[in-house]
């Protein structure tokens, strides 16, 4: 890279903030199945959902955050994040459709994200707003910045940001061609029944929330993820940014200090950091699966 180059990099990410104030991290979960990786789970037994691993998934990493920070659901948000949903459901009931069987709507239910938050706070007594998001960009990006906006409301003190990816399918390779609008991403590199989920239990800084998030002003962009930086640069639409984030999470806990997520060059980076109550990083970390 030249020094011009490098110069107009750094100046565009320095102009790329995204958060107005920083925010707490109450706690972080992971919840893998079929996967291959370390970890992988059966997936959990959830009244009204079958077939696909996309609702179980999603319940079982916002079950992690909650049991392990408990708090008032009358006062939490949920944002879920997802580029296409629980394509699983949608192409067995298409499937269904074009070979003339009879229609299920429990299949039509589950197609729809907002089912699972739903169940989520009937489970848990969630009653704050709830939103599905499905985007291309960074998840981390979105999930952060809706935070940051819901925690304007005074009468929000936490908000629940998870993040699903399934496994592809023929199906789900041509509608994500389609999305990146022909640019050559490829779909989710997962088997076809795998099934990623991840959850950040986000809050205003302070007492309770050991380490903090906030935009990073300025990193290095140079095709690695910077001085002090970590991250693997996603692909469009997957949330292993949010798993980069939950396992930062983490390790600040264990060791304390401050570092920097850079998920993709083209996103903006988020600096985390320990605060000053370092007996924080001796609590007992959440038994997600990652």
């Amino acid at each position: 890279m030249t020094p011009t180059e490098n110069t107009t990099t750094t100046a565009e990410n320095t102009r790329k903030t995204v958060l107005r104030s920083s925010l707490g991290i109450l706690s972080t979960a992971t919840a893998t199945h079929g996967t291959g990786r370390n970890g992988d789970i059966p997936l959990p037994r959830l009244p009204g959902f079958v077939e696909s691993a996309f609702s179980p998934l999603a319940y079982e990493a916002a079950r992690l955050c909650l049991a392990e920070r408990p708090g008032d659901g009358s006062r939490t948000a949920v944002a879920l994040a997802s580029t296409a949903g629980d394509t699983t459901t949608a192409d067995l009931a298409s499937r269904r459709m074009v070979s003339g069987r009879v229609h299920n709507p429990l299949l039509f239910m589950q197609a729809t994200p907002n089912s699972v938050l739903g169940y989520l706070s009937r489970e848990f007594g969630i009653t704050g707003q709830m939103f599905s998001l499905s985007t291309l960009d960074d998840p981390v990006t979105e999930l952060l910045s809706m935070a940051d906006l819901l925690l304007e409301d005074p009468e929000v003190d936490r908000v629940l940001a998870l993040g699903v990816e399934l496994g592809g399918s023929e199906r789900l390779a041509a509608v994500y061609e389609e999305l990146a609008d022909g640019h050559g991403h490829p779909a989710q590199a997962l088997p076809a029944d795998a099934g990623l989920a991840a959850a950040v239990l986000l809050g205003r800084p302070g007492t309770g929330t050991p380490v903090s998030v906030r935009s990073a002003e300025a990193y290095e962009s140079d095709g690695d993820t910077g001085a002090g930086g970590t991250g693997t640069h996603s692909r469009p639409g997957s949330i292993q940014s949010l798993f980069d984030l939950v396992g930062l999470h983490r390790r600040l806990l264990r060791e304390g200090g401050s570092h920097v997520l850079v998920t993709d060059p083209r996103a903006p980076a988020f600096t985390l950091t320990v605060t000053a109550d370092t007996d924080a990083r001796n609590e007992t970390e959440t038994h997600a699966h990652q």
